[in-house]
């Protein structure tokens, strides 16, 4: 109890964050508590440090190399793009955006996707001048998306990276996994947003009202830089299974390389157009304290009850054969990810699947459905991922905003049949492929 106590107060700061005390330090607030009374002891600290460090700077990395090219265009040319491919048809271009936003989200996190392209759409909404319900179905779609189809590679969303890292899963392993199951996840969530939305979407729009898309672009040289460096870092993450390197220092030499490029660092008299401190400035360095505050608590709470108790119900799931096993196991993990974010959720499923006695391939199974669990049960509620959070916070501030009862009715509807969908695919396709 002492530890759920914790936990819970723990959360209720990190989503209130009195003070702009911000994410990570309220959650290392609450690591603090539990490590002076005894819930967790400082070899926990070494442990949960060894989980987590990995994921937590190959994200921070990422978003930095997802804020520069937004701040170069990259983005906003892309959606400009979408727009016109649409043709004046919204029921074209509303297919469209949601394809946009898979392929952000699969080589820039859900938080990019999310958090990068909403305010985007937002402003190519208000040029076209959508009613408010057409407007939210298009908002509504960016940020599910940004979630439902955050799977097919390790870099995908933080989730990924975790239980990868935890499992020892090598990055052209999941790949193969998760690229087809997540193109059935992006299936299944045109179907059900196009269902949901259908009377909301309009039949045509003015593509005049757009300007080129060529205009959005502000740095030339990272744009140009864009694609080649976006390329080299794809093929050096699949190689990482021979060379066994950290996705934190391939993910940082990327970095890196982008902000040279964009602060002008060996070109002599150049003025830089992105403002490298302000980049650096919004990172989300939070995360970092974030993953190691919260995840520890996390900790002392498994430890206490809740990992024995989850490893129970892995084993019954698994008696029950291998389909329901992994249906059973991802639906757990989205409604625990809804409950307590999913985050801590992820790290609770991954020590549960880790001590059920369960054979081999159903433990392959319960891993890659708790990652699927943890990717998309979030859309449940808001509380669900903070980018959730954050998101909701962007389009406050856009003029949108969304009730967390709103939310839910959405959620609620749309988030269960893709869910199912994609557990399913996941254990038709895992079963035909060898065991590494």
């Amino acid at each position: 109890m002492l530890a759920f106590g914790i936990f819970v107060a723990t959360l209720v700061l990190v989503i209130w964050q009195p003070r702009g005390l911000g994410i990570g330090w309220s959650a290392l607030g609450g690591a603090g508590v539990a490590l002076l009374l005894g819930v967790v002891d400082w070899g926990d600290v070494g442990s949960v440090w060894h989980i987590v460090w990995d994921a937590t700077f190959t994200f921070v990395a990422l978003i930095i190399i997802s804020l520069i090219l937004d701040e170069a265009g990259f983005f906003a040319w892309a959606a400009l793009h979408i727009a016109r491919w649409g043709n004046g048809r919204g029921r074209l271009l509303f297919p469209l955006v949601i394809l946009l936003g898979a392929m952000i989200a699969a080589v820039f996190a859900n938080d990019g996707a999310a958090l990068l392209l909403t305010p985007i759409v937002v402003a190519i909404l208000a040029r076209l001048d959508f009613r408010p319900g057409a407007a939210l179905a298009f908002i509504i779609a960016t940020g599910f998306v940004a979630d439902s189809t955050s799977l097919p590679l390790i870099i995908s969303n933080l989730v990924n990276i975790v239980s990868a890292n935890y499992f020892d899963i090598g990055f052209s392993r999941y790949a193969l996994v998760m690229v087809p199951v997540d193109l059935v996840a992006l299936l299944a969530t045109l179907l059900v947003l196009g269902w949901y939305f259908r009377r909301e979407v309009p039949g045509r729009y003015d593509v005049e009202r757009l300007e080129s898309p060529a205009t959005a672009i502000r740095d030339h040289q990272v744009f140009r830089a864009a694609f080649p460096l976006l390329l080299a870092l794809l093929t050096a993450l699949f190689l990482t299974t021979l060379w066994e390197l950290p996705f934190a220092l391939i993910m940082g030499c990327a970095a890196l390389v982008l902000m040279a490029i964009a602060g002008r660092w060996f070109s002599a008299g150049h003025v830089h157009v992105i403002s490298l401190k302000s980049v650096l400035r919004n990172a989300p360095w939070q995360i970092v304290l974030f993953s190691l505050g919260m995840y520890l608590v996390v900790y002392g709470l498994g430890n206490a009850w809740l990992t024995d108790t989850a490893a129970e119900v892995l084993v019954w799931l698994s008696r029950q054969g291998d389909l329901v096993a992994t249906v059973g196991t991802g639906f757990a993990s989205a409604i625990l990810a809804s409950l307590m974010n999913n985050m801590p959720a992820t790290l609770i499923g991954a020590l549960a699947i880790d001590q059920a006695e369960v054979s081999q391939q159903t433990q392959q199974l319960m891993v890659y459905a708790n990652v699927i669990g943890n990717d998309l049960g979030p859309k449940l509620t808001p509380i669900g991922s903070l980018a959730t959070l954050l998101w909701l916070h962007v389009l406050a501030g856009k003029g949108y905003r969304i009730g967390w009862g709103q939310y839910m009715k959405v959620g609620l509807v749309i988030t269960p049949p893709v869910l199912l969908a994609t557990l399913v695919a996941l254990a038709l396709w895992l079963p035909a492929l060898p065991m590494p």
